[in-house]
């Protein structure tokens, strides 16, 4: 787990997104981080159970044991904390004690689990190959996904896993349709193929965290 910022203060734990999104979104989170650090603001970003440097396989790893390992993260300091969660992110913090929630473009397991299997979907044509989405829900092995071995019981959780909406403020990319409590100028860095960062958007989303965490201390 890295931790950023004073020895007291409010403190964030963050939630990477799922699977490869976690990967081109580890900058950002860490430059917001960093960015809440010097507004004297701790800042934890935990390796979720099959997420990181955490030696369980990606494929052995399933809601609950996300769910849990967010909540142990969020409960180490043992003071009232704050979470902070990008995309898929969202489906990870319901479990945690915590003083309120900031979602950045939140998406459902349903979403995600589509965006999976679209992005399987294209790898399979390209490489001339067969793949048919229905098997998935048969399958008893794990089942590869947009480069991951995943479970086809996580799969299945993910159909009906939706963010919470208790104590949450949503925020999205100002070309985002949905609705949200706020909308800024950024990149949608988990779209792009490598990993990647947004300084500016990185700043602004450090600054609304910032702005937010007073008025709920307030």
């Amino acid at each position: 787990m890295l931790r950023f910022g004073p020895a007291e203060g409010p403190v964030v734990v963050a939630a990477l997104p799922l699977f490869e999104e976690a990967n081109r979104t580890r900058a950002f989170a860490v430059t917001i981080l960093r960015a809440l650090a010097e507004r004297g603001i701790v800042g934890l970003l935990p390796d979720l159970p099959g997420q990181g440097e955490s030696l369980l396989p990606t494929h052995e790893t399933d809601l609950a044991k996300l769910r849990a390992g967010f909540a142990a993260a969020a409960a180490s300091l043992g003071v009232p904390v704050f979470t902070f969660a990008i995309r898929s992110g969202a489906l990870l913090d319901g479990d945690a004690q915590i003083a309120g929630r900031y979602h950045l473009s939140p998406m459902t397991g349903a979403d995600l689990r589509r965006e999976l299997v679209r992005a399987r979907q294209a790898s399979s044509r390209e490489a001339g190959e067969a793949f048919d989405p229905a098997a998935i829900d048969t399958a008893t092995e794990p089942v590869e996904l947009a480069g991951n071995l995943i479970a086809p019981a996580f799969l299945a959780e993910l159909s009906a896993a939706a963010p919470s909406t208790e104590a949450v403020r949503t925020v999205r990319l100002e070309t985002e349709a949905k609705p949200a409590d706020a909308k800024l100028p950024g990149s949608p860095l988990w779209r792009r193929a490598e990993p990647d960062n947004d300084l500016a958007f990185a700043s602004a989303v450090a600054g609304d965290i910032a702005a937010w965490i007073a008025t709920c201390a307030g």
